[in-house]
């Protein structure tokens, strides 16, 4: 026992070499290569020169040249205490202390110790809010004379509903409420619709009341007013290019028959969107074809142009019956 902490010289020597390292050098040195030779050969690191057994005579040595520099420390009483060439402990072994609190084994310890770091983070973080809070109302008067009128505002409210309190039962108490029409009976609110829930129908009454609309009835409202403007866009860019279009119109036309099944084609994401939410099975909606919603729109132009060259005829009939009308009359006053 006596001679169990004794080594030989041959094994300092060694020991100094195999951390690459030459008698009397310094401490730093002697960590600096422990730690890259660590990183060498610990089994844990990505390196390619990793292997355990090279690691554990790296770390041999390391306590061997310690061991050799402690005892050289205290042959030397110029150098600083013997604590600065102690052996420090891994970095691992830090966090099994805890600071002493809990008990228990280490992973039971572990979990008293987060539980601890939570509530005092959480009492600073009160402690910082009060402080903050106290500056604050402290610091500034024009925060003093806010919570003064929020304070008064309170007063004022409270009062108010007291008195109103007090009206209502002193009118019970003369018995004001006791020939009131419809006493006992139950709501007419709720007669029309007995098997709902008294409370869900109010909620839907005070909704529709402030103009609430259910998702998929607004989505119903846009697609049909988006689907009527473009059929009134294409009809008017029809009558635009007039008939019959020439090679540069009927190029034009096409682009603006492409840019319609663009639209409709997102048209058509909107009428998706909308038979997800619809809850009714038949307010469902199909997709609009861009082949029939151009013949549509064909058919409305030629509609619009016969009415237009109807009413033109009409017209110059009755201007001709005007031009002509003063030789017919003279006509017939020769031949009575």
């Amino acid at each position: 026992r006596m001679l169990s902490g004794y080594k030989p010289r041959n094994d300092v020597r060694d020991s100094y070499k195999i951390l690459e390292l030459e008698e009397g050098c310094s401490l730093d040195d002697v960590r600096n290569s422990y730690r890259n030779l660590a990183k060498k050969y610990h089994p844990d690191s990505s390196s390619g020169m990793a292997d355990s057994k090279a690691f554990i005579r790296v770390e041999e040595a390391y306590r061997v040249v310690l061991n050799d520099l402690s005892g050289k420390q205290k042959s030397d009483p110029g150098e600083e205490e013997e604590d600065q060439f102690k052996a420090k402990s891994l970095q691992h072994r830090h966090y099994l202390s805890f600071e002493g609190v809990g008990i228990g084994t280490p992973s039971q310890r572990e979990k008293q110790y987060m539980q601890f770091r939570v509530d005092r983070a959480t009492e600073q973080v009160l402690e910082y809010r009060q402080q903050r809070l106290e500056s604050l109302s402290g610091g500034s008067d024009l925060s003093r004379a806010k919570d003064v009128r929020q304070s008064k505002k309170v007063k004022i409210t409270q009062a108010v509903e007291r008195l109103v309190e007090d009206l209502i039962q002193e009118s019970m108490a003369k018995g004001d409420f006791d020939n009131l029409s419809g006493k006992g009976k139950p709501l007419q609110k709720f007669s029309d619709s007995p098997h709902i829930d008294p409370m869900t129908h109010n909620l839907n009454r005070i909704l529709i009341d402030n103009g609430y609309q259910p998702e998929w009835i607004l989505l119903q409202k846009e697609i049909r007013e988006t689907i009527e403007r473009l059929r009134k866009s294409m009809v008017a860019s029809r009558r635009k290019l007039g008939e019959p279009m020439t090679l540069s119109e009927q190029k034009q036309w096409g682009q603006i028959c492409e840019q319609f099944a663009e639209d409709i084609r997102k048209l058509n994401k909107r009428v998706d969107n909308f038979n997800l939410v619809v809850p009714i099975l038949s307010r469902q909606m199909v997709h609009f074809s861009t082949d029939k919603e151009i013949l549509r729109a064909r058919k409305t132009y030629e509609a619009v142009m016969e009415k237009v060259s109807d009413s033109d005829t009409k017209e110059s009939e009755r201007k001709e019956g005007k031009r002509f009308g003063w030789k017919s009359s003279l006509f017939k006053w020769l031949k009575l």
